[in-house]
């Protein structure tokens, strides 16, 4: 760990090289008066705005929309198969039922979807009734969520199928609140800046919300919403790449569709017949890395800000996925004070998106995912934003956090769709 404490508090970096725009930032976010006690940078730290990705922060009283930033409750999946391998065809064709079934990049359900798969759908809380605009003045406009649930994105999100070291075929995904937490943010980030041009002298891009005020309680109850859709966007996911896994692997004919001619009643054209299939899945681990909350730590309730960082208390499981084509990780969390009981989120970003696509190779990065026998995203030089030499070393990322967490099961990409 690295020590600056030239701030009003000090900043601790588990990243041993952080670039010098996240370590500005860091700084900045040091010296405003209700920091507390310290700003802690993950190994994946990297510039972000106004706060680095990788960044952890617990403040006094107040909450921070861009220390959260526009994805709110952008996170991960995992879930184990009990499938010990897969075939290259099968596979293939897993994941071509995966991109019918679920939308990515800009694209979202052409009908709504099922009220079923809403968060707080069967809740009875008034606080929850999305139609109190005085209460949900952004996410009760927002009208796309129902064809958003159950998407993708684009970006870095992305849904891969990998070989776990406990010898199972696993699968993971990692998607956030789609817009609806980029409007969130913006909205209450304006809201901030006004509130913080007459009273106070911070600049926009940090512009904060006291707690005791009505302004600051709007932004937590909607940030709690789209906390939870992002949670529901990633479980209703998860279950549309569970039936393209049962639609194609069958124990009736071993996911063949039956024999030539005669076609198999549990599998043909996909449906999905629980019962029916010998592909079964574990509990899913679901969790947030873009979210605040208030925490007790060194003695005192604090809003404790994660922005591109996961939790990581004592023995809670924790993802953190590599880059395209690399390793990605079960963890269990150490519970360490020092990082604020936090760990990073990912590989983090070496290099911006203009950069990877005007630097970086388009054969070398195909061959290197070729090579690896990686079904992958890379189609074109627009795709390098993505790839892994684009991403820190997730070997180095995971050695300089050793201290935060244990590795439970380390996983080796098969394919991946990206948006």
């Amino acid at each position: 760990m690295k020590y600056i404490n030239d701030s009003n508090v000090i900043i601790k970096s588990w990243c041993n090289e952080p670039e010098l725009g996240a370590i500005e930032q860091a700084k900045k976010l040091a010296d405003m008066p209700f920091m507390f006690k310290q700003v802690c940078l993950m190994p994946d730290t990297h510039q972000g705005y106004g706060m680095p990705i990788g960044g952890v922060i617990a403040t006094k009283n107040v909450v921070i929309p861009n220390a959260v930033g526009v994805d709110i409750g952008c996170g991960m999946c995992a879930v184990k198969t009990n499938l010990s391998n897969i075939s290259t065809d099968r596979l293939k064709e897993i994941m071509t039922l995966i991109r019918k079934w679920i939308p990515v990049g800009f694209k979202r359900h052409t009908k709504p979807q099922n009220d079923k798969y809403m968060p707080y759908y069967e809740s009875t809380d008034l606080d929850h009734d999305l139609s109190n605009l005085q209460l949900y003045p952004v996410a009760g406009r927002d009208k796309t969520q129902y064809t958003s649930i159950g998407t993708l994105g684009g970006g870095n999100h992305f849904i891969e199928i990998q070989k776990g070291s406990d010898g199972h075929i696993w699968f993971m995904l990692h998607s956030g609140s789609r817009n609806l937490g980029k409007q969130i943010c913006d909205h209450y980030n304006e809201i901030a800046i006004d509130l913080n041009k007459k009273y106070f002298n911070y600049t926009k891009d940090l512009a904060f919300l006291p707690l005791d005020t009505k302004e600051g309680q709007d932004y937590l109850r909607e940030m709690n919403y789209a906390l939870e859709f992002a949670k529901s966007n990633r479980n209703l996911m998860v279950e549309r790449v569970k039936k393209a896994f049962t639609a194609k692997i069958c124990n009736t004919c071993n996911g063949n569709g039956g024999k030539k001619g005669v076609k198999c009643p549990h599998c043909s054209g996909g449906v999905l017949d629980n019962e029916s299939y010998n592909v079964g899945f574990c509990e899913t681990i679901n969790i947030h890395h873009n979210y605040a909350a208030m925490e007790h730590h060194f003695g005192k309730n604090v809003m404790v800000h994660r922005k591109g960082a996961t939790r990581a208390y004592t023995d809670e499981l924790g993802i953190i996925p590599g880059s395209q084509g690399t390793s990605s990780y079960i963890v269990k969390g150490k519970g360490n004070p020092e990082s604020f009981k936090s760990c990073s989120h990912g590989a983090g970003r070496k290099m911006s998106r203009k950069k990877a696509q005007k630097n970086l190779n388009l054969k070398e990065e195909q061959d290197k995912l070729n090579n690896l026998g990686v079904l992958h995203s890379i189609r074109g030089t627009k795709d390098l934003d993505e790839a892994s030499s684009a991403y820190k070393d997730i070997d180095i990322v995971m050695e300089e956090q050793k201290d935060l967490v244990d590795i439970l099961i380390k996983l080796t990409p098969l394919g991946v769709i990206k948006g």
